[in-house]
């Protein structure tokens, strides 16, 4: 468990190594640790650019419809369900993906991570490409 966890985070390095401009904790993974420390990193990043590609996606409607008009409040209105419904299904799938990993270890906590990062990856693209027209 705890190579395919390491392995998880060399892959997910891929994703936001690009991004980085300097050294991150996902530089020269070699240890469980530095896996742990990895997956925080990229956790914490994808967070951080799904919320950016949320509020891109509020300024963008907030910029195509009239203050206060009713096609501004359903489309937030249903965006933000939308959001919260899909927190609530990484959460869901994020437990399924760690089921076998004791909670309150760093393998657990590794695994969820990892996790975590995919889904908010995932979203932001999907948020990213919403269109407006």
């Amino acid at each position: 468990m705890r190579s395919m966890l390491l392995l998880l985070a060399l892959l997910s390095l891929g994703v936001h190594a690009e991004e980085s401009d300097g050294p991150t904790p996902c530089d020269n993974v070699e240890t469980d640790q530095q896996g742990y420390d990895c997956s925080a990193y990229n956790r914490s990043t994808s967070e951080t650019e799904m919320n950016e590609s949320y509020k891109d996606l509020l300024d963008r409607i907030n910029s195509q419809f009239p203050k206060g008009s009713p096609e501004l409040k359903a489309f937030t209105d249903k965006l933000k369900i939308a959001q919260d419904l899909w927190a609530k299904s990484r959460d869901a799938d994020c437990d399924v993906y760690t089921v076998n990993a004791a909670k309150g270890t760093k393998v657990y906590d590794t695994a969820q991570n990892d996790c975590r990062a995919q889904k908010s990856d995932e979203r932001s693209e999907f948020l990213q490409s919403v269109g407006l027209e």
